[in-house]
């Protein structure tokens, strides 16, 4: 299906629970909520003259001596746009907006981290990233009976240097060595365990979220008799290779209460 789901389950909250001596017990129901994504669509077309193909010894239109790097244009198009498709994939399960298909007029959108989460986020008010944000955040997802499996706290460029230069107090924290100068903090300890630290070029500058990737998989749409990520040549016409490469993929973020986002940092 194009659509498909996966259910949540309340739980119970711990406490002393007794019961008298040959008495019935007390019923109570665990309550299962359905989440709801779509797979979507990933179609990159790829048109190769034949001339293209061919002319190896041609750059740029001018003749060169011997060959080119790329002698097989068509192979390195290919490939360029299976590539294309890997980080959009990547930027649509961290930013994507979920639209569902009513009509065949509608493209259907994969629903991101960003929007999925809801119950555990720290506005920052435009505020710089600071160890108190990072540990609001935690104690939020503990709160909210996160596991904390496989958390990693994802950041881009600006945020991901901030996050080496909190943890290792300013710098201060670096290893003294005559060669080798700097800190790349990838884990950080907290009261919750380890927490890893991960670059990702496709979230926004002002946001960090903190993803319990055991709870995260892609969920595809297997096309019968071709799989689920595929390319195949289009019908000829004229003097050029056609080909499309064409995949179905949605995001299965787990409980969204096991994440957890800080919005709006400052960014300077």
């Amino acid at each position: 299906s194009k659509q498909f789901t996966w259910q949540t389950v309340d739980n119970a909250a711990a406490a002393q629970t007794v019961a008298l001596e040959g008495a019935d017990p007390t019923y109570a129901e665990r309550t299962r909520s359905e989440v709801t994504n779509v797979t979507q669509i990933m179609q990159y077309g790829v048109n190769v003259s034949y001339t293209k193909q061919a002319a190896t010894g041609n750059l740029s239109g001018e003749s060169i001596i011997g060959n080119q790097p790329v002698q097989d244009e068509l192979a390195f198009q290919l490939d360029m746009a299976m590539k294309r498709a890997a980080r959009d994939i990547e930027f649509s399960f961290l930013q994507g907006t979920y639209v569902a298909d009513t009509d065949m007029a509608t493209e259907r959108k994969t629903r991101g981290l960003l929007e999925a989460i809801s119950t555990n986020e720290v506005a920052a008010a435009a505020a710089a990233l600071d160890q108190a944000k990072v540990e609001d955040a935690l104690k939020q997802m503990a709160d909210s009976g996160a596991p904390f499996e496989m958390p990693v706290i994802m950041a881009n460029s600006f945020q991901k240097q901030k996050l080496s230069s909190i943890y290792s107090s300013a710098l201060a924290l670096a290893p003294r060595d005559r060669n080798i100068g700097g800190v790349n903090i990838t884990t950080i300890e907290t009261d919750f365990g380890q927490v890893g630290i991960v670059f990702d070029r496709h979230l926004p500058a002002d946001d960090v979220v903190i993803v319990d990737l055991a709870f995260c998989k892609p969920v595809f749409l297997d096309i019968p008799g071709k799989g689920h990520f595929f390319v195949e040549p289009l019908a000829q016409s004229g003097a050029a290779y056609k080909f499309q490469v064409y995949g179905e993929i949605g995001l299965e973020y787990g409980p969204e209460q096991f994440h957890a986002k800080i919005t709006n940092l400052a960014t300077s």
